[in-house]
């Protein structure tokens, strides 16, 4: 019987030998070093081996990969969701070999327990259509200037960061500890003829969230309320006449505080502290100094176990203002349409 397009396979059927044998009677875990994990189960041990990868990466390099996992473990390897590789090692005499094999060949082992495990990115100038920054060049900027946390493990708790080219947020910029936001600041220019050519304008009105694209009868095109226009670029998707790409205004905004783990607080979404960075490629020094001194300004001052959103909330934002010296402006005011739900609703203030 033929395959039909149903979807992923089972899971089940790709798990390693040692997996399968202790699937739901593993005992404990525990991380004998940065960059590798060991968990435990009657049949044994399995050697989580993490190390850094691009995103964005060629076949040359999946077949060297590959290979590693072949001579190592069996061929038996995964992607995690933030881009690192895991070799997953079931002979613990592998371990140290695999490990002396990948940083001979430029892939750092790290990024486990309480440290920066790799940035998760967009497409940025590579491949997306809106962007209103790079992605890959800025989060190898970021992560040449940190790399020296990705191969520790003695944060006062894990650090994750993301990088969005735009706000359409592909990547997990809105949960993650610190985001960098690529913005546009200006309403799309309009191009009528394009519109009018090659444009359904209902699409094109329905599309916009804040009701800021209007229909224009007469001119059979659109005109924009701009008062109303966030600058998401979500109308450039619906038509090539939307340009809102601008060179010299767009430029990155840096939010910090979300997370999704809910072990000590709730999950939350991030907040913004730094509402524009210019564009400076290739290495972007005004975003990379403003995300070194946040996160140093964490490591000096949380408490073990605190991550960087639950640091803030315990001194308030008003003190991390005054000792980040951020400058708070009326950007940080939440004034969008939709937004009571996130308003602070408490008379408390910390100073």
């Amino acid at each position: 019987m033929p395959k039909i397009d149903n979807g992923p396979p089972d899971y089940r059927k790709n798990l390693p030998p040692i997996v399968e044998q202790n699937y739901g009677k593993w005992e404990y875990h525990e991380s004998p070093r940065p960059g590798v994990l060991k968990h435990v189960g009657p049949a044994g041990a399995l050697y989580s081996v993490r190390c850094a990868s691009p995103r964005l990466v060629c076949v040359d390099f999946i077949r060297d990969v590959c290979a590693l996992a072949d001579k190592y473990c069996g061929g038996y390897l995964r992607f995690t969701s933030r881009n690192n590789i895991e070799f997953l090692v079931s002979d613990e005499q592998n371990v140290e070999p695999l490990i002396a094999e990948c940083e001979a060949q430029g892939l750092p082992v790290g990024g486990t327990g309480a440290s920066i495990s790799n940035v998760v990115h967009t497409q940025g100038w590579v491949h997306c259509h809106t962007p209103a920054t790079d992605a890959s060049g800025i989060t190898k900027a970021v992560m040449d200037d940190l790399f020296e946390y990705f191969q520790r493990d003695d944060l006062p708790n894990k650090l994750r960061i993301a990088m969005a080219c735009c706000l359409n947020m592909c990547g997990a910029a809105h949960v993650s500890d610190i985001a960098l936001v690529g913005i546009h600041r200006t309403v799309p220019r309009m191009d009528h003829e394009a519109i009018r050519k090659g444009t359904e304008i209902p699409s094109l009105v329905a599309c916009c969230p804040t009701a800021a694209i209007r229909p224009d009868p007469k001119n059979k095109s659109v005109t924009i309320v701009e008062e109303r226009c966030m600058y998401c670029g979500n109308c450039y998707t619906m038509s090539p006449g939307m340009h809102i790409m601008d060179a010299k205004n767009d430029g990155v905004a840096i939010l910090i505080g979300g997370k999704v783990s809910n072990a000590r607080t709730a999950p939350s979404f991030s907040r913004m502290v730094i509402p524009f960075l210019p564009n400076n490629p290739p290495r972007w020094p005004e975003v990379t100094e403003a995300v070194r001194h946040i996160v140093d300004l964490w490591i000096a001052n949380a408490r073990r176990g605190e991550r960087l959103g639950e640091w803030v909330e315990r001194i308030g934002w008003e003190r991390f203002f005054s000792l980040s010296g951020i400058p708070f402006t009326d950007k940080h005011i939440d004034d969008y349409i939709f937004s009571r739900e996130t308003f602070r609703t408490s008379a408390a203030f910390k100073y």
